[in-house]
C-alpha cells in the first residue's frame, strides 16, 4: 500500500513539474511573438510615414490612365465642352436676371408723368430681356393695344429662344458621357477575351485587368453626366425664372399703356 501512495505522488509530482516547464516555454513563445508584432507594426509606421500619400489629383490620374487613354480623353473633353457651355450661359443668365419690378416702377412713373422717352430711354440702358420687350413695347404705344401686345408676344418669343440658346449641346454632352463609358466597358471586355485567347488559359488576372479598364471607363462617362445635369438643371431653373419675369413684365406693361391711353383720351 505505501509503494502504491509512494508511486502516485512521484507521478503527480513528474506532471506538475513537466506542466511548469511547458508554462514558461509558453510565456517565452509569447513573449518573443509580442515582440515580433510589435516590432512590425513600427516598421508598418515608419513606412507609411515615409512614403507620401496620394492626392485627390494623383489618384485620379492614375485611375484615368488605368481606364484606356483613347476613350477617357473623349470622356474628358465631353466634360470640358459641356462645363465651357454651362459657364458661358449661367454667365449670361445671370446677367439678364435683373430687378424687374424696380424697372416696372420707374416706367410707370415715366408714363404717369407723360415722359415716354424717358421711359424708352431707362429700357435701353438696362440689360436684359425684360427690359427689352417693355421698349418694344413703348416703341409702338401710340398704336392700338391688340397691336402692342402681338409686338410684345413675338418679341419675347425672340428673348426666350436667346435664353435657351446652347441648351441642345449640353443635353447631347449628357447623353454621349455616358455612351463613352458604356462603349469602353464593351471594348474593355473585347480586349480582355483577346487576352484570353492568346494565353490559351482562363486566367484570373488577365480578366480582372480588362474588366478594371471597362469598368473605370463607365465611371468617369457616369460622373461626367451627372455633373453636366446639375448645371443643366440650373440653366433650366435660372430659364424659367427669367421666363416668368418677361410674363409679368408683359402683363404690366399692357396694363400701363392703357392706362396711359386713356389718360391721354382725357
Amino acid at each position: 500500500m505505501k509503494k502504491l501512495i509512494i508511486g502516485f505522488l512521484a507521478v503527480v509530482l513528474f506532471v506538475i513539474s513537466d506542466a511548469s516547464v511547458y508554462a514558461q516555454d509558453v510565456t517565452s513563445m509569447a513573449g518573443d511573438s509580442v515582440v515580433i508584432v510589435d516590432s512590425l507594426l513600427n516598421e508598418q509606421v515608419e513606412m507609411n510615414e515615409a512614403a507620401p500619400s496620394a492626392g485627390f489629383h494623383q489618384v485620379l490620374k492614375e485611375k484615368f490612365i488605368e481606364g484606356n487613354a483613347g476613350f477617357m480623353s473623349l470622356v474628358a473633353i465631353v466634360l470640358v465642352l459641356g462645363l465651357a457651355l454651362c459657364i458661358e450661359r449661367i454667365i449670361y443668365l445671370s446677367l439678364a436676371d435683373i430687378d424687374s419690378k424696380r424697372l416696372l416702377e420707374k416706367i410707370e412713373k415715366s408714363l404717369q408723368d407723360k415722359d415716354v422717352e424717358s421711359a424708352k430711354e431707362l429700357c435701353r440702358n438696362t440689360r436684359g430681356p425684360v427690359a427689352s420687350i417693355c421698349y418694344q413695347g413703348l416703341l409702338r404705344i401710340n398704336e392700338r393695344i391688340d397691336v402692342i401686345e402681338r409686338s410684345i408676344v413675338a418679341y419675347g418669343t425672340v428673348q426666350s429662344g436667346y435664353l435657351e440658346k446652347g441648351c441642345s449641346w449640353i443635353t447631347l454632352f449628357i447623353t454621349i458621357a455616358p455612351s463613352l463609358g458604356f462603349l469602353g466597358t464593351v471594348i474593355g471586355m473585347v480586349m480582355a477575351f483577346d487576352d484570353i485567347e492568346s494565353a490559351g488559359e482562363m486566367s484570373s488576372a488577365i480578366v480582372a485587368g480588362g474588366m478594371k479598364v471597362a469598368l473605370i471607363t463607365t465611371i468617369f462617362g457616369l460622373i461626367v453626366a451627372l455633373i453636366l445635369q446639375i448645371f443643366y438643371n440650373y440653366i433650366l431653373s435660372k430659364i424659367e425664372s427669367i421666363n416668368a419675369q418677361m410674363e409679368d413684365a408683359a402683363i404690366s406693361l399692357l396694363d400701363m399703356i392703357l392706362k396711359y391711353h386713356s389718360t391721354s383720351k382725357d
